[in-house]
């Protein structure tokens, strides 16, 4: 038994694999869920290449009805310090076209895990949420005692996630939930080895900048420039993917600190917001490439600015930001120019 293996869902995934990888280096053995539906079989390869420790899989969709009998057995005979929860889809514009799918898969999941977790007796989960939560009903920055009141079923499955959790711990004397309300991650691992590569045509901001850098998109489309912000563009806070992934290593170790159970919930931004324009401005001057934009309506379900204030996450994990717009714009545009066609 070794109760320093610690299950990660979604671990092949662009956050994941970043997480796993500061894992493995913080001498924790990683287990990994993942059933690869936006993320590459290769990724486990570059996770081992830059740890020197190849991380066990278990190659599973979690939101299937089924799947809790198969993957309890595949887990067992170990003891786990806890579970890293990412697993999940997180496009806000999809979710409003497909809400059935996104509460299906984003709460299914959630639920067979808890189910999961039962049957290996593992009792700290550290939850993938998002600053969606919030909705636009707070103005920036928001901490979290901010109102709550997502504007799309993404947020809302966020949301739903984080109530299921909490009424689980409060059923389950010891169980111990941390909330992670992201805001967006971007960047990429500094090597240039692992970074974010999604299927099909991006739904967030950097890597459909970072694929008209590369020539693989003509041109960047900025989805309205007539919200109440500096140039009208929607401003957000964008926070580097390895200050997130060391945000979920300072989450774990408050996990597995007696505190008797129960939840806590830690905003992980950087507590700046930066419009759709700077964003473009700044990667253009990292990579030295034109960035051609092509303004189109708004789309469904964006609101125009949300900044953190993750003052508590300073306070309690001991965790804040490193790294700069500056930095995040090169780390992404060195894995993007490494890799032009992502992990094909």
């Amino acid at each position: 038994m070794n109760a320093r293996s610690v299950i990660l869902t979604g671990g092949a995934g662009y956050i994941g694999s970043h997480i796993a990888v500061l894992l493995i280096e913080a001498g924790y053995e990683v287990v990994i869920i993942d059933d690869f539906s936006n993320s590459s079989p290769a990724v486990i390869d570059r996770i081992e290449k830059l740890s020197g420790i190849r991380p066990q899989l278990v190659e599973q969709d979690l939101s299937v009805p089924d799947c809790v009998d198969g993957v309890s057995a595949a887990l067992a005979g170990r003891g786990y310090a806890g579970v890293i929860h990412l697993a999940g889809l997180k496009a806000v514009g999809e979710s409003v076209a497909q809400p059935g799918r996104y509460y299906r898969v984003n709460l299914g999941t959630t639920l067979n895990l808890l189910s999961i977790m039962e049957k290996i007796k593992c009792n700290n989960i550290v939850f993938s949420s998002s600053a969606t939560v919030y909705g636009e009903l707070n103005p920036p920055p928001v901490d979290e005692s901010g109102k709550i009141g997502p504007t799309n079923p993404y947020g809302f499955s966020k949301l739903f996630n984080e109530q299921i959790l909490a009424d689980y711990a409060a059923a389950n004397q010891g169980f111990q939930v941390i909330n992670l309300r992201y805001f967006n991650p971007v960047g990429a691992h500094p090597s240039g080895l692992i970074g974010e590569d999604p299927k099909g045509i991006p739904n967030n901001l950097f890597p459909y900048i970072a694929q008209v850098a590369v020539g693989r998109r003509e041109a960047l489309n900025v989805f309205g420039d007539d919200y109440d912000t500096v140039d009208g563009t929607g401003v957000r806070d964008y926070i580097h993917v390895m200050d997130l992934a060391e945000g979920h290593l300072a989450a774990l170790k408050f996990a597995l600190e007696d505190h008797g159970g129960g939840v806590a919930c830690f905003n992980l931004g950087c507590g700046r917001g930066y419009s759709v324009l700077e964003v473009v401005n700044a990667f253009a001057a990292a990579s030295g490439k034109e960035i051609p934009v092509k303004v189109v309506g708004r789309r469904a379900g964006d609101i125009a600015e949300i900044v953190a204030d993750a003052a508590q996450a300073e306070k309690i994990l001991g965790w804040k930001t490193q790294r700069d717009l500056n930095q995040m714009c090169i780390d992404h545009w060195h894995w993007q120019e490494q890799n032009p066609d992502g992990f094909a």
